[in-house]
């Protein structure tokens, strides 16, 4: 909510500029600045409540206290209202702690004298008047434990929790929903196009197949006039049946009836013998055609005088008749010779079924259609069918980071050379956004909320804040000029702060990183420190500790909701970070050697990591970094990573994007190779990894790969030292 919030501001601000309405412009920053919800950050609001106590400020404390349970808490239902009691009765508690503990018994004294009308008739409050006069209170059973750390951190976790969920309940104006909806709209959009082109591909697919039996089945099925050939000649028939019934009725019976069918007996006997393989069908014309005329060779006689347009009716006739005729002798000539030969083929076939006839083309069907089943029983289920690859190829050097944003609409590149390339791939490959830094960028992270900015770390100890839309730099911070190296960015899903990883310069670092050399274990053994900055503001909040020492950070990513970070350092250290405490939560040595890539895990009950040593681990983070399993891959998954050429040419970059991506469930994982991305299975049971598929498409090795996933369908993007980057889209196998 907090994101939304500010969201709105700005587009209320743009809204006002544009109309022009100044003061009312100059009346709401005063307001916004002023404001005592904090645009409804929670740490906000504890740091503030946090800041009278140590201020021993109670008439502010109160205050703001009482804003916040008029504005908010009375608008629970009277079943939270306890809850809200407590945590009023917790914060006064504090607030005497904490007076006690730095010897201000002044300041609980009159905390007393302020609050004895409303706290001497409380049960709950009965023994803490006597505070203010025991020589060591922190000893007493009564008071022990509130002075113990864990309780001071207890109810400031609690305080905050229920402020996050409070605010996540409480109903908002159609205002602050306008980005959700934009979301929501933009993902239905995508949904709809990834639809289409799946529907796309299933329907080319079909004509595929289609096309491919019909072509098949070509050579062994009978022609269309063949197959008829029974149906042709009874029409025939037919036709000629008909005729001479409406020539009967139609005509008297004399000569000229007389004259068709001796003219029929006479050509009858030209006719060349049927032969034996002829079918039932081609007999009955033949006995028709005979038997009629000999049936009326009593009236041929009768019936003699005719005149010159009867004749001439009757030659037309014969002549139509013995064309027919000569048609059906042809067509049963080409359907015994065809038959005859598709008969000989599959002789061997009615050898094994004798007295059964099944039609040869319905045979060749049959087996071919079981060929296709046990071809496609043979052949292994795969996981993902690829739909299409394609390539963007506008950086012509190295690339270093490769990184889809939130929204899965546009991917960041950068190249050595400190190009930066903002595009988009759906549902048309187009580049929005182009910039060459003069300073060599080490790199890159997406803000999470704001998806059009873009974070930026250099060479030279600044961070950038790069606007992918209107094409500027809004900022540019610097950090530490001891520590000029911004190894890592991560920015919090929160929106609200990123972490900046610093070190100082390697060994290596007066060499060219893509020279001929060789990188060599140990060069970044360099001191580091990990800070905390506002997103907002663009300030510093806070430095981490980093134990045993300060070391160089190379790798950062936080979990769903951004209460945990982990970070990866130079020393093959793993360290997981509590963010509400901003204290180091728990360490363990993971490699030897760097850590070069780590993640979360699809649950967030394990961690992964891969490390200078070529080992691939996944670690239990509830059991203090206990080794669940490790796996080797090759070397060109893990780096450095070699590009070889004509006369001896070597080029070497170390490991600096995302080494490897899981989907959308955490099953699958996507790595570097020398020709492309390869997919593994993660096998959990058998504490393994399984080759599932190999992409390909490149000619120079992998450096740094992203999985963008969005519904059954997933985008891979593997990008190259020949400054290649191939989308490869993926269809999952829903098993």
């Amino acid at each position: 909510m907090a994101s939304a919030v500010e969201q709105t501001d700005e587009l209320v601000r743009e809204y006002l500029i544009f109309r022009g309405f100044i003061n009312t412009l100059k009346h709401f920053d005063a307001d916004v600045k002023a404001d005592k919800e904090k645009g409804f950050r929670v740490d906000k609001i504890v740091d503030q409540l946090q800041q009278f106590v140590q201020n021993y400020d109670l008439g502010s404390l109160r205050d703001y206290w009482g804003y916040l349970d008029r504005r908010l808490f009375s608008r629970l239902e009277d079943v939270y209202r306890p809850t809200v009691i407590k945590l009023k009765t917790s914060l006064f508690r504090y607030y005497l702690i904490n007076s006690v503990q730095t010897s201000r018994l002044d300041k609980a004294q009159e905390f007393f004298q302020k609050q004895a009308a409303e706290l001497q008739n409380q049960a709950e409050w009965k023994d803490w008047f006597t505070l203010p006069f025991l020589p060591n209170p922190e000893v007493n059973p009564a008071f022990a434990t509130y002075f113990s750390r864990q309780w001071a951190d207890f109810f400031l976790v609690s305080l905050h929790n229920f402020l996050s969920v409070l605010f996540q309940c409480m109903p908002v104006p159609t205002l602050l929903n306008f980005d959700a909806e934009c979301q929501k709209i933009s993902l239905l959009q995508e949904e709809n196009e990834l639809f289409r082109q799946k529907l796309f591909t299933m329907q080319v697919e079909m004509h595929r197949l289609r096309k491919e039996d019909e072509e098949e089945c070509a050579h062994h099925k009978l022609p269309a006039y063949v197959s008829n050939m029974d149906r042709l000649g009874d029409s025939e028939l037919a036709m000629i049946q008909s005729q001479r019934n409406a020539s009967q009725f139609s005509q008297p019976r004399g000569s000229s009836f007389l004259s068709s069918l001796l003219s029929q007996s006479k050509k009858g006997p030209t006719r060349p013998p049927q032969s034996s393989g002829a079918s039932p069908t081609q007999s009955g014309i033949v006995l028709v055609a005979k038997k009629e005329p000999t049936n009326n060779q009593g009236t041929k006689t009768k019936e003699i005088p005719t005149s010159t347009k009867e004749g001439k009716n009757v030659a037309l006739s014969e002549h139509s008749v013995a064309q027919r005729q000569r048609r059906i002798q042809d067509h049963g000539k080409e359907r015994k010779e065809l038959l005859s030969k598709s008969a000989s083929q599959s002789s061997e076939r009615k050898a094994e079924s004798p007295g059964s006839e099944v039609d040869p083309a319905m045979e060749l069907h049959a087996d071919l259609m079981q060929t296709k089943v046990s071809d496609a029983k043979a052949k292994p289920e795969q996981s993902f069918i690829v739909l299409s690859q394609e390539e963007y190829g506008e950086h012509h050097s190295s690339i270093v980071h490769c990184r889809v944003d939130c929204s899965g609409r546009r991917v960041a590149s950068l190249d050595v050379d400190g190009v930066i390339k903002v595009w988009s791939f759906n549902p048309l490959m187009q580049t929005k956004a182009s910039s060459i830094s003069k300073s060599p960028l080490l790199s890159l992270e997406w803000a999470t909320k704001r998806d059009r900015l873009l974070l930026l770390g250099s060479g030279v100890g600044t961070v950038r804040l790069y606007d992918t839309e209107a094409k500027k730099n809004l900022c540019e911070i610097g950090i530490d000029e001891n520590m000029p190296r911004i190894l890592s960015l991560a920015c919090s899903p929160s929106g609200i702060s990123f972490v900046c990883s610093a070190a100082a310069l390697s060994l290596a670092t007066q060499l060219d990183s893509t020279a001929p050399v060789t990188v060599e274990k140990g060069l970044n053994q360099v001191p580091g420190k990990l800070l905390l900055w506002d997103t907002k503001t663009m300030k510093q909040q806070l430095q981490f500790s980093l134990e045993p020492d300060p070391i160089a950070i190379n790798c950062t990513a936080f979990n769903h909701n951004g209460n945990l970070l982990v970070t990866g350092a130079a020393d093959g250290i793993i360290r997981l970070f509590d963010m509400q405490q901003h204290q180091c939560a728990m360490s363990w040595k993971a490699h030897d050697g760097e850590v070069y890539s780590v993640e979360f895990s699809y649950d967030e009950n394990a961690v992964y990591s891969i490390g200078e040593d070529g080992k691939f681990i996944q670690w239990n983070i509830h059991k203090s970094g206990q080794k669940v399993y490790e796996c080797f891959l090759p070397s060109d998954a893990t780096g450095p990573f070699v590009l070889s050429g004509y006369s001896g040419y070597k080029q070497v970059q170390a490991p600096r994007g995302r080494l490897f991506a899981f989907d959308s469930e955490g099953s699958y994982m996507l790595t570097c190779s020398s020709a492309g991305g390869i997919i593994y299975k993660l096998n959990n049971e058998e504490k393994s990894l399984e080759s599932c598929l190999a992409l390909g498409g490149h000619r120079a090795p992998v450096v740094t790969v992203d999985w963008c996933t969005a519904m059954d369908c997933g985008t891979c993007l593997t990008a190259s030292m020949d400054g290649k980057i191939k989308l490869t889209t993926l269809l999952a196998q829903k098993s």
